[in-house]
């Protein structure tokens, strides 16, 4: 009962936290503010005791399977290079290099551990600051970090497993760390796929034999990244890339466009809410964990005879360690990139020293690296803990706390006016579609007009009606584009402003029309003139109405 009380109170205060994030009259990114409500609940009395290996099963593989589905293949594609690059020798260089570091600023601590603490350090988690970044970053900024965060989790996670070994049993070989790395990587991405594939191929059998029911689709979905997570780490394999991997091949496989629109619909709701949900949680018990482990860390200051602005100032340098080894390197894989891109006419173009800094400010710690340093063993009686546990496990999640305090006050700074002048590639993007499009539709009614116009003797009624329908559609698709036509300067023209306006007082019209429509079916309900399966059955029609009205009215252009 306890533990059904705490899912309750968390999920509550996840909501809460959405809804004061927007009330409160300073701005605070959500991920801050849940982690200062997780210390409160501490401090009030709610305590949990996390246990690693349940949540590294329960958030991440249905989070990374979310973003690997959402990450636009074309830019992965095009951004391949510099990816691969940051999520495997960054992450090596990061751990190698940051794990010296470490030692120099700690010679007590063996270098295993600190290689240990370097490589738990190194995989980024993007999206805590999905929000912070927004719309006031170029695209392709996002689409690295993205691409970066689905990677390196499993390249730092297999770091650090190496990095503990050598540290407890002081063994370790180069040649077979590469091998095994190699082994569970493309091991993990071969299962990832093979799941996903039967997974799309059964339910295409499904779909070909008229069964599309969307409760059934959704739950069979949700479970596909565990699958794939399991069955990986069954065999020993990587489940992080087998959750990546698997949400790139459902994507690809395109099963999910096959299914009714309902299916569609309901499903995307679900993934924003899994996402919220999750990410929401995992803050949350990052803040229900911090006292204890502050406790402890003060603990460990005491029996040293030290300062406690000495274990504040050893995680504030080792962030700013490794946010000196990141935008070097960032430096140097971009320029290479930018090099080859300029000579190969490629289409990536060097960020500029401000896009370098937001991309590294940008790359904070998170929930991988907070469950890794979790899972590392604990004394007991007769069995021998890791070695400086404690120091790793207060050190980690500071340097967490510390990034993303550095991303949330430094990031707006950074990001304020960079896309000032810059014309949004994805919304100049959507604009050309839309005018295609529409042109497409057009093109295919006069051809249904030539059509009718040649039969032309012996039309009937239905012949008539026909050619009145197409003409009004004609007429509609004729307004729509001269709405997304613009001048070639990118000002819309007199007529055209005229043209705007007039849609945008229809779809408010037909908006209001629409809530005029719900207060009327909710009376007819209260006056049982109908029941309630015939009001939910028309309120899903007007939903789907106002979905509609509401997307063209986003993709009307703005005019003043």
């Amino acid at each position: 009962m306890h533990d059904v009380i705490l899912c309750l109170i968390l999920l509550f205060v996840a909501a809460f936290s959405s809804l004061a994030v927007r009330l409160l009259p300073v701005a605070i990114p959500l991920p801050l503010l849940q982690i200062a409500l997780g210390v409160l609940g501490s401090i009030a009395g709610l305590h949990v005791t996390l246990d690693p290996d349940m949540f590294m099963l329960l958030f991440i593989p249905p989070l990374l399977f979310r973003d690997a589905f959402h990450m636009p293949m074309r830019e992965f594609g095009q951004l391949r290079g510099i990816i691969f690059a940051l999520a495997g020798p960054m992450v090596l260089a990061t751990t190698i290099l940051c794990g010296y570091a470490i030692h120099f600023m700690l010679p007590p601590m063996p270098l295993p551990v600190c290689f240990a603490l370097a490589a738990v350090l190194s995989p980024t988690d993007a999206v805590a600051v999905g929000g912070m970044l927004g719309t006031s970053v170029p695209r392709t900024i996002v689409h690295m970090l993205e691409g970066e965060s689905l990677l390196n989790d499993a390249s730092g996670l297999v770091c650090f497993r190496f990095a503990t070994v050598a540290a407890m049993t002081g063994a370790f070989s180069l040649r077979g760390a590469l091998t095994t790395f190699s082994l569970l990587s493309l091991g993990g991405i071969a299962i990832g796929i093979a799941v996903c594939l039967a997974a799309a191929r059964l339910d295409k059998i499904l779909l070909a034999r008229g069964y599309d029911d969307p409760p059934t689709q959704i739950t069979f979905m949700l479970l596909l990244p565990f699958a794939a997570y399991m069955s990986a780490e069954a065999v020993g394999c990587s489940g992080i890339l087998a959750a990546v991997a698997g949400g790139m091949t459902i994507k690809l496989t395109g099963v999910l466009q096959e299914t009714q629109i309902t299916t569609r619909l309901q499903a995307r709701t679900m993934w924003d809410m899994v996402g919220f949900i999750f990410n929401s949680v995992i803050f949350l018990l990052l803040g229900l964990q911090l006292p204890a482990l502050a406790t402890n860390g003060m603990a460990l200051v005491r029996a040293a005879d030290r300062s406690p602005w000495m274990l504040l100032l050893l995680i504030v340098a080792i962030h700013v360690a490794m946010c000196i080894l990141r935008v070097a390197g960032l430096a140097l894989i971009l320029g290479i990139a930018a090099w080859r891109s300029r000579h190969d006419h490629g289409v990536f173009h060097w960020p500029g020293w401000r896009g370098l800094l937001v991309t590294t400010v940008a790359g904070v710690r998170g929930a991988v690296t907070l469950a890794a340093v979790l899972s590392l063993p604990q004394a007991a009686e007769g069995v021998a803990g890791f070695p400086a546990r404690d120091v790793l496990v207060t050190v980690s999640v500071g340097v967490i706390l510390v990034s993303l305090l550095t991303a949330s006050f430094s990031l707006p700074w950074l990001t304020k006016g960079l896309m000032d002048g810059m014309v949004d590639p994805q919304a100049r993007e959507v604009s050309w579609a839309r005018l295609v499009l529409v042109r497409t539709m057009l093109r295919a009614m006069r051809e249904e007009q030539q059509g009718l116009a040649t039969r032309g003797k012996g039309r009937d009624e239905t012949a008539e009606m026909r050619i009145e329908i197409i003409a009004r559609l004609m007429q509609e698709y004729e307004n729509r584009l001269n709405q997304l036509r613009r001048n070639t300067n990118g000002e819309a023209s007199a007529a055209q402003i005229t043209s705007i306006r007039r849609m945008r007082l229809e779809l408010a019209l037909r908006l209001n029309n629409l809530r005029t429509s719900r207060i009327e079916l909710r009376n007819l309900r209260d006056a049982q003139y109908i029941n309630d399966e015939t009001e939910a059955s028309l309120m899903q029609e007007m939903d789907y109405e106002e979905q509609v009205l509401r997307n063209r009215a986003r993709s009307l252009p703005r005019v003043t």
